[in-house]
């Protein structure tokens, strides 16, 4: 378990709420973790441990509107009152600004999960060359073509109660449709993962659930958009490490479509590192499913790759 919450002073003037892993075996590197939508950092303390156990040091933080972390320019459930998707971005970089400067010499990863994947691909897009490598887990950027309708459905809800406030059809439209997905479901949060404990430790959990403002579901689609388009994806190096992750039964990516989506679009402009692993039984959350040892296997191997022992 991570042991204290320390605090961050960003540039954006987020105070962000972050915990630590450090590496128990001989340093190989740095891996900085990015949560999900309507979740928290502790939720990775776990996969921080075993990073840890393998010579990681390990950093995760509250998004903006999540968690432990508080700004005055957002609610819970909220990046910022504008251009929330550059400034969530810019946390991440005062992160990892100050992982690097923490364990000076080591290369560092992200690694994103759901909504922290579309943070992490649009985090390299600007700033590829401040990591050794990228994984991007269980994200769909398939549904880009998507989007203009996405925006529509939202500008009608801004126009009738703001962008401060939560979304009412987004998480019908997402979520609520996802539950209902997952065949004999017993609860609409089924589609998170097939043990019911981990579903039910969610549903328990105070800072999980909570619904997002129209201003981040904007924020999201435009995550899309910028992480589908060829020109924003061809600023990456093309010899970039990039890993890919998914659940052949994860309805949130149409059930890894997403996946090989982003692995063909990334083929077709040259890109000539990725790894990418699909589940065939896991749903959304690889690390939290029947799938997560096996998962956790596969990313120290590819972070291997990329960060060699000394």
């Amino acid at each position: 378990m991570f042991e204290t919450t320390q605090f961050l002073k960003s540039p954006s003037g987020a105070t962000l709420a972050y915990h630590v892993a450090e590496a128990t075996t001989a340093p190989r590197g740095i891996v900085l973790i990015a949560h999900g939508m309507s979740e928290h950092s502790k939720r990775y303390a776990r996969f921080a441990a075993d990073l840890a156990a393998r010579g990681y040091h390990a950093y995760a933080w509250d998004h903006r509107g999540h968690g432990e972390t508080t700004t005055p320019d957002a609610v819970q459930g909220q990046f910022a009152r504008r251009d929330g998707l550059d400034t969530v971005i810019a946390d991440t970089m005062a992160v990892r600004d100050m992982a690097a400067s923490n364990h000076p010499g080591l290369p560092v990863l992200l690694f994103g999960h759901s909504m922290g994947a579309m943070i992490c691909l649009n985090t390299a897009l600007k700033h590829a060359d401040s990591f050794a490598g990228f994984a991007v887990w269980n994200f769909d950027f398939g549904t880009a073509s998507s989007m203009p309708l996405m925006r529509i459905i939202l500008g009608v809800e801004r126009w009738l109660k703001g962008s401060d406030v939560p979304s009412s059809i987004l998480p019908r439209m997402t979520f609520d449709a996802w539950g209902k997905a997952i065949p004999g479901h017993r609860t609409l949060l089924d589609w998170l993962s097939n043990i019911p404990a981990e579903v039910d430790a969610y549903i328990a959990d105070p800072c999980c659930g909570f619904p997002c403002t129209v201003s981040l579901w904007f924020d999201v689609a435009e995550g899309v958009v910028r992480g589908a388009d060829k020109a924003n994806l061809s600023r990456i190096s093309r010899d970039k490490p990039i890993m890919l992750v998914g659940g052949g039964k994860d309805p949130a990516t149409r059930g890894a479509k997403g996946i090989h989506w982003l692995e063909e679009r990334l083929k077709g402009l040259g890109f000539s590192n990725i790894s990418k692993q699909v589940y065939p039984e896991a749903r959304h959350e690889s690390l939290n499913d029947i799938v997560a040892d096996v998962a956790t296997e596969d990313f120290m191997r590819w972070a291997a790759s990329i960060c060699p022992t000394r």
